[in-house]
């Protein structure tokens, strides 16, 4: 059995990874179909006459959650705040991914043609990287919003940017490990320029877990997207829906209305445990070790 179909053998039976799968699918299908879900806009203030600071907003027929402090319908923003978090996540994990590969297959390319060049230029990059590992990965996107200002593409370049050391460490060792596999010394021995084998052999083979990984970052990216939109450094314009900013504006309200704070906070939860599950059962199913 080729490792691909016995990967997806052990993939389809096992609990978690369906459940991953059913939450990453279910979070899809909400943010990709959200204006179908609702009649609403997500800034919409109509309803604010509605809500008073004694009593919570009761959900009802028109509204299926209530509504905010504000008076907009809470079901559009947790809609319209699933297609912010898939957005924003999904370009700063194809960014952060990006650059790291880039980062690390040059690093890893060094290493494995080897000389005296390619050590130091490997030991260059790895130390740069070493010094944004050394920050943790919320301050860094932190700073760099700050620095930026509260906009879409400020949050998805910090978060990206502090995803970049991660893909860059894992597809290094990726490579440095598949240097010494027993086909490398079959193509050395085929006489192949050491270049050739680094793009051609080691690379194509050495990203698979670089891929898998991508999929756990994006559950990382959802939270600090919330993180930074909780912490102010997220969009500015009201009539974009976060899930972090819903968070804030339920505070002063959470005597009366905890379901304004819950409903985010577990959407947040649900859908970062959706993307772990699914990331770590794929890393399972695709090790070769774990073949039977």
């Amino acid at each position: 059995m080729s490792l691909t179909r016995s990967a997806w053998r052990r993939f389809k039976r096992n609990p978690a990874a369906i459940t991953g799968a059913v939450i990453v699918l279910c979070f899809v299908a909400v943010a990709v179909c959200a204006p179908v879900l609702t009649p609403y806009e997500p800034a919409s203030v109509e309803w604010a006459d509605e809500v008073t600071l004694d009593s919570g907003p009761e959900p009802n027929s028109a509204h299926l959650l209530g509504l905010d402090r504000f008076g907009s319908d809470l079901w559009t923003q947790m809609v319209y705040g699933a297609r912010t978090s898939l957005v924003l996540g999904l370009v700063s994990t194809v960014i952060g991914l990006t650059v790291g590969a880039v980062l690390g297959a040059m690093s890893g390319g060094f290493a494995t043609v080897g000389g005296r060049w390619g050590r130091r230029v490997d030991n260059i990059l790895m130390r740069l990287v070493d010094i944004m590992l050394s920050v943790p990965s919320l301050l860094v996107a932190i700073s760099i919003a700050a620095v930026l200002g509260a906009n879409s593409w400020s949050v998805i370049l910090a978060v990206g940017a502090a995803q970049v050391p991660f893909f860059a460490r894992l597809l290094r060792g990726s490579m440095l490990g598949q240097s010494g596999e027993d086909y490398v010394v079959a193509a050395h021995a085929l006489g192949l320029r050491k270049r050739q084998i680094v793009v051609g052999h080691i690379l194509p083979n050495s990203v698979g877990p670089t891929i898998v990984q991508a999929t756990l970052s994006l559950a990382t990216a959802i939270i600090e997207v919330a993180s930074l939109s909780f912490l102010g450094l997220g969009e500015s314009d009201p009539a974009v829906a976060e899930w972090g900013r819903m968070l804030v504006a339920a505070q002063d309200r959470f005597d009366v209305a905890p379901q304004l704070a819950l409903y985010p906070g577990i959407a947040i939860a649900v859908t970062a445990l959706g993307f772990t599950l699914l990331g770590e059962t794929m890393r399972e199913a695709l090790d070769p070790r774990s073949r039977r």
